[in-house]
Parts: C-alpha cells; sequence; structure tokens
C-alpha cells in the first residue's frame, strides 16, 4: 500500500528535488531544469509536504540535505535512471519499427516510375505484404463477385460478407491474395466478412475498369447481403479514393448507398500538386507516373477520380484515418473537410506515424493495431453511427 500522498508525487517533483541536492544551489538548479527559482521552490516544498518530513535545510547562504533527504537522493536517482532507461527503450524500438517500415517500402519505390520494371515493382509490393501473417482463425474462400476475382476473408467465408475492401497500390500494384492479413485484421475487429476485390490494374486496364469492378462487385455484395444488415465499405490509399468515386457513382445510378465508409490515409487528388516528397516511401515521380498510367488522357479532375473534387450531399458517414507524419495526409484532411460542406458525417483520425498506409503493418506497429481496430468499431456500428469510443478523433 502506498504512503500517503505518495501516489500524488510527480517527476517533475524528483527531477527538481535531484537537482538542488546535486547542485545545492538553486539558482543553479533552477536553470538546469528550466523553471524559475520560485517555481523550483514550490516543487520542492510540495515534495516534503507529501513525504511528511524536511528534506533540505536552507539558508540565505547555503543549501544542505538532511539526512532524509540523502536517503530520498539516493532512491530519486535510480528511480529516474530507470525512467530514463525506458524512455530511451522505447525510442529505440520505435527508431527500430519505423526503420523496418521503411525497408519494406524502399523495394517499391526502387523499381517504380516510367523507367521501373512494373513487374518487380509489383512483386515487391506482393513482397512488402507478404511479410505479415494472415490473423489466426481467418479462413479464405475464393470467389467471383459480379464477374470479378475476389477472396472473402472472414472467420466463416460460407457466410454473406459485409465490407467491401479496395486496396491501395496506385491502381497499378497490389492483389486480394496480398491483402489477406489486412483483411483478415479487419474481418477480426468488426466481426464481419470481408470482400477483397482484384479490380483490374493501369496501365494494362486504365480508368475506369477499376471503378467499374468496384462497382460490379459491389452490387453483388448487395445481391447477398439480408436485407435487414448494412453493407459497407474501406479502402486504403487509392482504395480509399476509388470506394469515395464508387460512392458518387452509386449515387448518380440510385443505387442504394453503403452504411458507411472506412478510408485509410485515402489518395483523392490526382491531380498531385507540385511538392517534394519529404518521406522514404514513394517518391513524387512514381506517384505521378501511378496517375499517368490511370489517367491515359483521362482528365484528372474528374470527380470520379479525384473525388476531392465532386459534390458529396448525401453520401453516408465516414471515418478517416492517417498518419502525421505522411506526406499525403492533406488528402485526409480535405476529406474531413470536404464532408462537413455537404454535410456528410465525418470523424478524422491522426496516428503519430511517419507512413502511408500505416495500417499494412497493424502485426507489430502499436498504432496501427489501434487503428484497425477502431476501423473494426466503425464497420461493426450500427447504420449512421460514426467513429468509435476511445478512438483518436481529430486528435
Amino acid at each position: 500500500m502506498p504512503l500517503p500522498g505518495s501516489d500524488a508525487i510527480e517527476l517533475r517533483h524528483l527531477r527538481s528535488f535531484v537537482a538542488v541536492a546535486e547542485e545545492l544551489n538553486f539558482r543553479r538548479a533552477a536553470e538546469r531544469v528550466f523553471i524559475t527559482q520560485p517555481a523550483l521552490s514550490r516543487q520542492i516544498s510540495a515534495l516534503e509536504r507529501m513525504v511528511g518530513t524536511k528534506l533540505l535545510r536552507r539558508n540565505t547562504h547555503r543549501v544542505e540535505l538532511t539526512p532524509a533527504g540523502e536517503a530520498m537522493l539516493v532512491r530519486a536517482l535510480s528511480l529516474l535512471r530507470e525512467v530514463d532507461d525506458a524512455v530511451r527503450a522505447v525510442q529505440s524500438v520505435g527508431g527500430e519499427i519505423t526503420e523496418r517500415i521503411v525497408r519494406l517500402w524502399q523495394p517499391v519505390g526502387r523499381h517504380g516510375g516510367a523507367d521501373g520494371d512494373l513487374r518487380q515493382q509489383r512483386a515487391a509490393y506482393e513482397a512488402l505484404h507478404a511479410q505479415i501473417e494472415v490473423p489466426a482463425g481467418i479462413r479464405i474462400r475464393p470467389i467471383t463477385a459480379g464477374g470479378v476475382p475476389a477472396l472473402i476473408v472472414a472467420t466463416d467465408p460460407d457466410q454473406p460478407p459485409r465490407v467491401l475492401y479496395l486496396h491501395g497500390g496506385g491502381f497499378v500494384l497490389g492483389s486480394a491474395y496480398g491483402y489477406r492479413p489486412l483483411a483478415g485484421a479487419l474481418a477480426e475487429a468488426s466481426g464481419a466478412g470481408v470482400l477483397v476485390i482484384d479490380y483490374r490494374l493501369a496501365p494494362e486496364h486504365p480508368y475506369p475498369a477499376a471503378l467499374d469492378d468496384a462497382r460490379s462487385a459491389y452490387r453483388w455484395l448487395l445481391d447477398q447481403a439480408p436485407a435487414d444488415e448494412p453493407v459497407l465499405i474501406a479502402g486504403d490509399s487509392t482504395g480509399g479514393g476509388l470506394a469515395l468515386a464508387l460512392l458518387l457513382r452509386l449515387r448518380a445510378e440510385g443505387v442504394r448507398l453503403p452504411a458507411g465508409a472506412a478510408l485509410l490515409c485515402p489518395t483523392v487528388d490526382f491531380t498531385l500538386p507540385d511538392a517534394e516528397d519529404p518521406g522514404r516511401q514513394l517518391p513524387l515521380e512514381v506517384r505521378r507516373w501511378f496517375a499517368e498510367a490511370y489517367l491515359a488522357g483521362h482528365s484528372a479532375t474528374d470527380p470520379l477520380v479525384s473525388p476531392v473534387s465532386g459534390d458529396w450531399t448525401g453520401l453516408p458517414p465516414l471515418l478517416i484515418q492517417a498518419a502525421t507524419g505522411d506526406v499525403l495526409r492533406p488528402d485526409a484532411v480535405a476529406v474531413r473537410d470536404r464532408a462537413g460542406e455537404h454535410g456528410v458525417p465525418a470523424t478524422l483520425e491522426l496516428y503519430p506515424v511517419d507512413a502511408h498506409g500505416f495500417q499494412l503493418f497493424w502485426s507489430f506497429l502499436p498504432e496501427a493495431a489501434e487503428a484497425v481496430a477502431a476501423v473494426g468499431r466503425f464497420l461493426a456500428a450500427p447504420a449512421g453511427e460514426t467513429g468509435a469510443a476511445g478512438s483518436p478523433a481529430d486528435r
């Protein structure tokens, strides 16, 4: 059982005390911990009240430790060393995780661009996904959904799926097979079966091939789902932008819209404003080549290509996630703002990560696991509810 007042002691009290105890001078100690002398004196007095005894003898000429102060100094130094070692260890692990993610992405960027080897880049993207295992208990069932090759990823793939997942990859990379781990994590988190489609890729199949396939698979999903169960859409990166484009097309055609859409680091502006990419994942020239391959001369301002330029009136609730250090974070913010302009309920979640598409790394990145759990809660929520309790909404 803690002593009275001991649970109120904060690290700042101990650091202030140690500074004074080691310097035996309030002026030098205050400079050392970057606070004023009166504030330092208040912290020492507060610590003495908490422990119920004097730790220092002070007068106008000198500062001395009492026997209790000497005992406190030894233990405070030991405690602060452990805290500092823990912080350094966490920072080291965090740096190692970031470097691991960078290493996974580098081959994808290295083979990209107009002068790159598309076959090798696609293989590198699949190899990136292969570093993550499908969650235990998740099963896979191949299927053709409205003429589109797909996989049902679920605990019971014989039941109708409720979520259509549109993978990222710049409309040039990616596959349903590669996205099994993330789809499995979402299925586990939401309790719903996930339909991941192999939409046709550019440059072999430019716009509107991916959108046509997404529309066909969604219509199939509607036909399979029980009438009383909502269906939803999710997608990452360009798959998130494709999800928004699909919503605009479905609304224009009068097709029943899903109950909501989860957009993971969405890419929604294919005009690609000129800006250098400070990240280490996909260089700007690679992303420009993706856009050119997908557009094949089609206008980048078409709302079905860059949905951020469209009219979103009547769209369902949106959950948007982005990384604070992602060069494409402005796209996610633009989605939140555009939704607000058109009265669409939207929640933006920002996570302290430097990687685009960080949710892919849910198995070893804590922030990604948290994000996947939040998407799972969103996908499991009744129609019309947005966000998720405990998620870092708009932070």
